[in-house]
């Protein structure tokens, strides 16, 4: 496999540790993104394709062929192509409703080609992941990933409603979150078990959701620490994008405890300038350290839940490196 000069080093350990066989499935899935969008007309193709092109951690296409093995089958590759076609498809449509200019320190289709032609874009890509599963008559991959495709809009519609609510509760919050970031991460866990699920037992396919679930969340606090703390040059956007969007994200709800000034803030009102100076003031008051021990917490869990005769050692330890990968990311 050519490695693209985006891969993070994260995830380039992981592949090294992989090297017998992993760069190759990986590979595969590539190939299989790199023709989705093909066929559907130029304007569709283009949108669809440079956004694929963009880059990425690839982690969700990773955890299927890892949860997979060695055997890791087609089945399991169209399967890693497919959840990263819904990833990829959700950052689409995100851009169209935050109207977001970069992404990955890149113009977003929204900016380059308008809502109706990113709105389409993002449509095709969900299509041809379904389409892949049931070119291939997987109907287990199919309801899975369908019901991570329900949880995202949910997801989506409860943060939507909690716009600008800086008074939204913990527990709301991390609700939402397994909703729009860890149920598609325990899709990618389950769908690359597969039919290994009846030898292996309905408590390891447990253990692996949970894994799942417990690194998704991580992934997302530590994303949303990012958002407070930058710089842009790192995170390919402005800092305090998500107070921006009126999106309320746990640094702002535990930092609102410390600092009533920042729990009065009126976010409806907010201009990039203002937004810096209260991420500013969120870190000033050792949110963003709670945040990150929270997510540290959540990895540790994770790997705990992989010390089970089900996974053999090779499993374990790359499963352990895409876990502490989502840390090494964002440190």
């Amino acid at each position: 496999m050519t490695r693209a000069s985006s891969v993070p080093p994260p995830v380039t350990a992981v592949l090294d540790a992989g090297a017998a066989w992993l760069p190759s499935r990986l590979g595969a899935v590539e190939k299989i993104l790199a023709v989705a969008p093909q066929g559907y007309g130029a304007q569709l193709e283009v949108d669809a394709g440079d956004t694929l092109r963009a880059g990425g951690k690839r982690l969700r296409p990773l955890l299927v062929l890892l949860c997979a093995g060695r055997a890791a089958t087609d089945g399991a590759v169209r399967a890693a192509a497919a959840i990263e076609l819904i990833h990829v498809a959700t950052l689409v449509h995100d851009d169209v409703l935050d109207a977001a200019p970069l992404r990955r320190g890149k113009p977003t289709v929204f900016a380059t080609s308008g809502r109706d032609r990113s709105v389409s874009a993002g449509d095709l890509l969900f299509s041809r992941a379904f389409a892949l599963l049931a070119e291939a008559g997987d109907r287990e991959s199919v309801a899975l990933l369908s019901d991570a495709s329900v949880s995202l809009a949910l997801g989506e519609l409860a943060q939507r409603g909690d716009a600008y609510d800086t008074a939204l509760s913990e527990e709301r919050y991390l609700w939402r979150c397994g909703l729009k970031t860890g149920r598609l991460f325990e899709c990618a866990c389950l769908m690359g078990m597969g039919a290994q699920e009846k030898s292996a037992g309905a408590e390891a396919a447990d253990r692996l959701r949970r894994f799942g679930s417990e690194i998704g969340l991580a992934f997302q606090l530590l994303d949303d620490v990012l958002d407070v703390e930058g710089p842009p040059e790192r995170t390919g956007k402005a800092r305090g994008t998500d107070l921006l969007d009126g999106t309320v994200t746990l640094p702002l709800i535990l930092a609102a405890r410390e600092d009533p000034l920042v729990a009065s803030a009126d976010l409806r009102s907010f201009d990039m300038v203002a937004a810096e100076m209260l991420c500013d003031r969120i870190a000033e008051t050792g949110a963003l350290t709670s945040v990150r021990q929270r997510a540290l917490e959540m990895v540790a869990n994770a790997k705990r839940g992989l010390e089970d005769p089900a996974f053999d050692p090779e499993q374990r330890k790359l499963l352990g490196l895409v876990a502490d990968g989502v840390v090494q990311r964002y440190s």
